[in-house]
């Protein structure tokens, strides 16, 4: 399959691919420069491409700058700005050790009690207590370790014969704006559908039912609809993928049991907030994987299964990719453009042949590692980012936030 590396590195802010590594001496705050190896503007900690001095040289005084905007594939962001998007939050609950933002009214990180810009509670809430102690904190190469322990774990993931794709036409990033549909075959030749009989694919299918397309509606589930809920979270927590990341959490005392663990899934993923006037009408799990429809657009959209079902009814047309990689084998990452019953899709990635339980697990680990951050991961020795949002109108629990979208944003050979 073709991989058209180079070609997503702009669509997608900037991520640079070269391996070998260069300084940022007398580089800080330079302009993102595309044939350099690393960067050392101020948005390469959000897209992970510093140079490995970049943090000792050039972040001194960087809680006192206003990061640039990091620049999304999810179009529901586009164009507002983050004041209109989220409260500033005056407190730090459910905030410990976030990434600055210039819009809050004051600040949970590391470096706030330095430039005295911290909120009031963040001593009480950040400094000692439970889970936002800066000690608990997961380190940078955690990431990396447990997601080659969960990717080697996912045995329900698909194998070469099982899925045969058309990936076809390969655009460069200029291209995808044009609404061309340049494929005139399925992206998918043939799957195998007897891995849709395990149980993880199973209870995940019976989910993507469960919601309506139009954003703005409001979700209203069934009894029956939760109880889906429940069997889906049941069936992947017996999955030795999901066992690594409990474990993992567990051992960082973000979960005492496996029961709060599942719990906060549920909350996290299948809790319902709004973002107009109607209540409750979207979450984490209906825009990642069943997809919505917004202004005219598809947001979210990232399954696999999901885009091959719709697509063998006729309600997903391929148009052509910009990456395919890394490698042949399952799981590997599409970026690509699509319709779906007429609406397009600009910029989407997927996991193609990963099981339910696998993309479920990372996203899960990105959103409680690195919420609102690229999560830099590694998979079969590939370097791999994804990017998580967090909602923050409204919260559950103890202050706790949604999640309102994870996609892949660098997959590379």
């Amino acid at each position: 399959m073709k991989a058209c590396v180079p070609l997503i590195v702009a669509v997608l802010g900037g991520l640079a691919w070269a391996g070998q590594m260069e300084s940022c001496a007398s580089r800080c705050n330079e302009k993102f420069d595309r044939d350099a190896a690393c960067q050392c503007d101020r948005r390469c900690p959000r897209h992970g491409d510093c140079c490995e001095d970049y943090e000792r040289l050039c972040t001194a005084d960087e809680d006192l700058k206003e990061p640039e905007p990091f620049l999304e594939l999810e179009e529901e962001t586009e164009g507002a700005p983050a004041s209109d998007l989220y409260l500033a939050p005056n407190s730090c609950r459910g905030r410990c050790l976030e990434a600055f933002d210039k819009h809050h009214l004051c600040h949970c990180n590391a470096r706030c009690p330095k430039f005295g810009n911290c909120c009031e509670d963040f001593e009480s809430l950040c400094r000692h207590e439970g889970f936002s102690h800066i000690s608990e904190a997961i380190t940078k190469g955690e990431p990396q370790s447990i997601s080659e322990k969960i990717y080697r774990a996912d045995t329900n993931k698909a194998q070469k014969e099982d899925i045969v794709l058309n990936s076809q036409k390969c655009i460069s990033p200029s291209e995808a704006r044009d609404q061309v549909d340049r494929c005139p075959e399925p992206l998918f030749t043939y799957v195998n559908e007897k891995l849709f009989s395990k149980p993880t694919y199973a209870a995940f299918i019976n989910l993507l039912d469960n919601y309506q397309r139009a954003a703005g509606r409001g979700e209203h589930f069934t009894a029956q609809q939760l109880a889906e809920q429940d069997t889906f979270l049941s069936e992947v927590m017996k999955t030795a993928v999901m066992k690594e990341l409990y474990g993992f959490l567990h051992q960082q005392s973000r979960y005492s049991t496996k029961q709060e663990f599942v719990n906060d899934l549920k909350n996290m993923w299948f809790g319902l907030y709004s973002r107009g006037k109607e209540e409750g009408h979207t979450g984490g799990f209906e825009h990642v994987f069943s997809g919505e429809v917004k202004k005219g657009k598809v947001t979210g959209f990232h399954n696999w299964i999901h885009f091959y079902m719709q697509e063998k009814e006729g309600l997903v047309d391929y148009y052509s990719h910009i990456c395919d990689g890394p490698g042949d084998s399952y799981p590997r990452v599409l970026a690509l453009q699509f319709s779906w019953d007429g609406y397009y899709k600009e910029m989407g990635s997927t996991f193609i042949g990963s099981s339910p339980e696998f993309e479920f697990a990372l996203y899960s680990l990105c959103f409680i590692a690195r919420p609102g951050k690229v999560c830099q991961l590694s998979l079969g020795g590939h370097p791999l980012a994804i990017q998580t949002y967090a909602w923050d109108k409204s919260t559950y629990g103890n202050g706790k936030k949604y999640i309102t979208t994870a996609y892949v944003v660098s997959p590379t050979q």
